[in-house]
């Protein structure tokens, strides 16, 4: 894809020239295209040939910018034969820019739906002071996902997880959840009529800040969980960056681990026939 003249969609005008930003692009693409092909999270068409639709999930944050880009790079360049349509679920927290997503995405040519729906109140009422408001705010949100996928003939949702979100949950589930488990790359919902895809499955968080921020993307914060102390993904995160500080590269080995799991020699009979192993 050339990054001159017109060649080049709207949303990679004025990208840096640097060859360090040429690099941290190339590898995002790459690692992209490498989870979408790796778990197979393009399907067939439906009957009549219709081609495959994505709802974009985007929050404004530097996560769900960076999948938007790197999805439409890929488009782009005619790797991958999928319709997009980016959808932002306005969910009435106090003093949310809700003009900045519609602004930037008509900006940026891209189809786009713009969902209000006041779960944030519901959140308020129902979570008791000072427990976290994450595991409802999610659920309510992705409910109204799964609608507005199907109200748009949406194959997938797809959501802007990344690399460390995705190592933060498997340890959140060993520490406090009992069981070896983390946010899949590709999952069918309980209904099996929509996907939920994360094609920033490989990417690292690093590089989605570092990108939304280069190109200069208006993030939006989100004020409901982050002004919240103590949580648990928090304190994950930070036993995480005290063991990437002393040892570099540890995040990318461990998350190697979960694309090698050897149910021999894990502990489920679930999993593995223990019970009727034997030298015979």
């Amino acid at each position: 894809m050339l990054d001159d003249g017109d060649d080049i969609h709207p949303l990679f005008h004025g990208a840096p020239a640097t060859t360090e930003f040429r690099k941290l692009r190339k590898r995002i693409i790459r690692n992209v295209r490498e989870a979408v092909d790796q778990y197979g999270m393009i399907t067939r068409p439906k009957a009549g040939g219709d081609t495959p639709r994505w709802l974009v999930c985007l929050s404004g944050g530097k996560d769900s910018y960076t999948l938007l880009a790197a999805l439409y790079e890929l488009k782009w360049r005619g790797l991958l034969p999928v319709d997009l349509l980016a959808c932002n679920l306005d969910q009435g927290q106090p003093g949310f820019p809700a003009t900045v997503l519609p602004a930037f995405l008509e900006k940026m040519g891209v189809p786009h739906r713009i969902e209000y729906q006041d779960t944030y109140s519901v959140v308020i009422d129902k979570i008791p002071q000072g427990r976290t408001f994450c595991a409802l705010c999610s659920r309510l949100r992705r409910g109204h996902l799964y609608r507005i996928a199907r109200e748009e003939g949406c194959d997938a949702i797809v959501l802007g997880h990344h690399r460390d979100d995705i190592l933060e949950t498997f340890f959140m589930n060993l520490f406090h959840g009992g069981r070896l488990a983390t946010m899949p790359p590709k999952l069918l919902n309980e209904e099996g009529d929509v996907l939920v895809l994360r094609p920033l499955a490989h990417v690292a968080e690093e590089d989605c800040d570092r990108f939304s921020r280069a190109m200069n993307y208006p993030i939006i914060p989100c004020d409901l969980c982050g002004s919240q102390d103590g949580l648990q993904r928090q304190q994950v995160k930070a036993i995480l960056d005290g063991w990437e500080k002393n040892s570099p590269g540890r995040r990318q080995v461990m998350f190697r681990a979960l694309m090698n799991a050897r149910p021999s020699h894990l502990l489920d009979p679930k999993l593995f026939d223990f019970r009727n192993l034997s030298p015979d």
